[in-house]
């Protein structure tokens, strides 16, 4: 299964409005200390964010792909959560 895929299914129990999925790790090749996975940045605009801090965001995310990590299969994951009305106001 493609990472895309694998971390939208992981993010549904957030009911994503929108996700989007950027595969960075062609840029990251040699990079020190990767030893493995991929780079990832990922935008998640959900309701599950009204009210919530940015870090606490960002720890809701990283905790339903956990094992993703400790499994070596992402290294690194830019995160942009936000809410439908932080979104619209920015797009």
């Amino acid at each position: 299964m493609q990472m895309r895929e694998t971390i939208e299914g992981r993010l549904k129990p957030l009911s994503p409005e929108i996700f989007e999925f950027r595969d960075d790790s062609h840029r990251h090749i040699g990079h020190a200390g990767n030893t493995g996975g991929g780079h990832y940045a990922v935008l998640v605009v959900s309701a599950a964010f009204e009210n919530v801090g940015r870090v606490n965001r960002q720890r809701m995310v990283k905790d339903l792909l956990r094992d993703l990590f400790s499994d070596g299969l992402i290294h690194a994951l830019s995160i942009k959560a936000a809410t439908p009305a932080e979104y619209s106001a920015n797009h």
